[in-house]
């Protein structure tokens, strides 16, 4: 059993699974402990719903490449990334990214292969079940709390998998067709979705999960007052 510690230093998002599904059982024990996760007056704002259902999940996916395909960019409930990019983070995005078609041979100028493994998201690099966190809209009507809340959610699902051996990849690319995977669920209207988190098993022998970006030093982003 991993140390929290040996969690976070171990766990990386993983972009290839095996056919294998994770149990009823340990969804609930991962879903169990994450519920566990503090929040501002104890609002637990998250709402998830956990999908292993094979046809409804190429179903959300194949909706949202259907609407991607229509030129439309975003079809979401909040803005996940920044509206304008700036240094160091702008940086940091494009080196991730280009650090992963590198390591995956692709070319930048190669279209196709840069587009299959963006639509990958929608497939949800083969893992077995999605969870989909929503929150309700009045949480976020004029408030970020309830996001925050979430986002330490999101922290303790991934990690309290790692106990079962069960890998993750947490996705942003969900959020910005939100309403696209709301409208496939048939998710009542007064809730949002903030992102999801594929949990399986990854493929061991998939190149692609052992493309690990870089984290910048604790120097570049804590300032400590003694």
């Amino acid at each position: 059993m991993p140390t929290v510690i040996q969690a976070l230093n171990s766990r990386s998002s993983k972009r290839a699974y095996l056919d294998k599904a994770v149990t009823k059982d340990i969804q609930e024990q991962i879903l169990e402990a994450a519920a566990n996760t503090p929040s501002g007056a104890n609002m637990q704002p998250w709402i998830t719903y956990a999908v292993s259902d094979k046809k409804v999940l190429k179903d959300i996916g194949d909706a949202v490449i259907a609407k991607m395909q229509t030129g439309v960019k975003y079809d979401q409930f909040i803005q996940y990334y920044p509206v304008k990019w700036k240094a160091p983070f702008k940086k940091r995005r494009m080196q991730t990214g280009i650090g992963l078609y590198n390591h995956m041979s692709v070319d930048g100028k190669d279209v196709e292969s840069r587009t299959k493994m963006w639509h990958d998201n929608f497939r949800w690099f083969g893992a077995s079940t999605v969870l989909f966190v929503f929150t309700d809209k009045a949480n976020i009507d004029g408030a970020q709390g309830a996001l925050i809340d979430c986002g330490a959610y999101m922290q303790s699902l991934m990690l309290a998998a790692q106990e079962f051996g069960i890998d993750s990849c947490p996705q942003g690319s969900t959020t910005e067709f939100g309403k696209v995977v709301a409208r496939s669920l048939d998710i009542p209207e007064n809730l949002a979705l903030l992102y999801s988190v594929v949990l399986g098993y990854a493929d061991t022998d998939a190149k692609i999960n052992t493309y690990q970006p870089k984290r910048v030093s604790i120097e570049e982003t804590v300032t400590f007052i003694d």
